[in-house]
């Protein structure tokens, strides 16, 4: 690792069935993404990549190797030249790959042909920093780190590169003429995110209650992995009655005493005190996960039905991307 850019860390599909003795999941930001740019390098579903953000890594790779940078969309460079996006491509041995700034989006992951081989902690190798364990020495990345690969990876790369479909060089990169599809990236802001009313959204006034679906929010410059803060008109409760920490979910939009509301992420805590108003439907986590700071977003009132049927939508879409790609990687 020569630079290690902006927040890089080390993440798996995620641990779970841990929450009630409060380890948090953790996970890739966008898992739509994340399983994307596995499914492009041939790996099974949930093998450890790097989740890159808003500022890529400058990395020299030891050994040949398949890779895939999939998600947000970087100006991400190869051996100096352009990197194909959401497309395998064979990097030989020694080249450096410059992650480059976000253009559109702010997520991206670096799969890596057989996954990133860190030790798993609880089960999984993704990387919870503010408890320092998993991914790679429980951190950041940072220059100078050489993350562990599976034993073989340069064969198991180029015997997966000479099965792909439709061999094509662009420029004097190995890589395809094809591309997985960007199934999150925001076309234009305002998103819209769809959210079910939350356990406590009665108990907000009725102004709060007509803001939070009105308003146009906006992703405040302190947030991340954690939670996003969400700066706009300040909702206010009825009354403030006491509320008991009860579990924390992910896409649970949480208000605190100032009023501003949080929408929690990946690395959520697992329980806490704060009324919810609202809850987002899961389907539309990923492309929240893409907003950068200063991004914008509404809210859309949606039934827990309505919410299962976007979220079947997009399983099926992702299923049927990721059967795309492994015919015509020829798996």
């Amino acid at each position: 690792m020569i630079r290690a850019g902006l927040y890089s860390t080390v993440q798996d599909r995620g641990r779970y069935g841990l929450q009630h003795l409060g380890v948090v999941p953790c996970g890739p930001m966008d898992p739509v993404a994340f399983e994307l740019a596995n499914a492009l390098v041939g790996n099974r579903e949930g093998e450890a990549a790097i989740e890159i953000t808003l500022l890529g890594p400058e990395i020299e790779f030891g050994v040949t190797a398949l890779v895939a940078l999939c998600g947000a969309q970087f100006d991400a460079t190869l051996a100096g030249q352009a990197l194909p996006l959401n497309r395998p491509v064979l990097v030989e041995k020694g080249a450096i790959l410059k992650g480059g700034q976000a253009l559109v989006g702010s997520r991206a992951y670096l799969a890596v042909a057989g996954g990133i081989a860190t030790v798993p902690v609880l089960g999984s190798r993704s990387t919870y920093v503010p408890a320092g364990f998993g991914g790679h020495e429980g951190r950041l990345l940072r220059a100078g780190d050489s993350l562990a690969m599976i034993d073989g990876v340069a064969s198991l790369s180029l015997k997966r590169y000479e099965k792909l479909g439709g061999k094509k060089s662009l420029s004097d990169l190995r890589s395809v003429g094809w591309s997985s599809p960007a199934l999150t990236l925001p076309e234009r802001e305002p998103i819209v995110i769809h959210a079910i009313e939350g356990r406590h959204h009665a108990q907000f006034d009725a102004a709060a209650r007509r803001a939070f679906f009105d308003a146009t929010w906006k992703v405040t410059p302190d947030s991340n992995r954690m939670g996003f803060r969400l700066a706009g008109p300040v909702l206010a409760r009825s009354e403030a009655i006491e509320i008991l920490s009860e579990p924390a979910c992910l896409g649970t939009v949480q208000v605190p005493a100032n009023g501003m509301p949080i929408a929690l992420m990946a690395d959520r805590q697992t329980t806490g005190g704060y009324p919810k108003i609202a809850e987002i439907a899961a389907a539309d986590v990923p492309r929240m996960a893409q907003l950068a700071p200063g991004g914008q977003v509404q809210f859309a009132r949606c039934t827990l039905e309505q919410a299962g049927e976007l979220r079947r939508v997009l399983r099926e879409r992702l299923d049927a991307a990721q059967r795309a790609l492994a015919w015509m990687a020829g798996t």
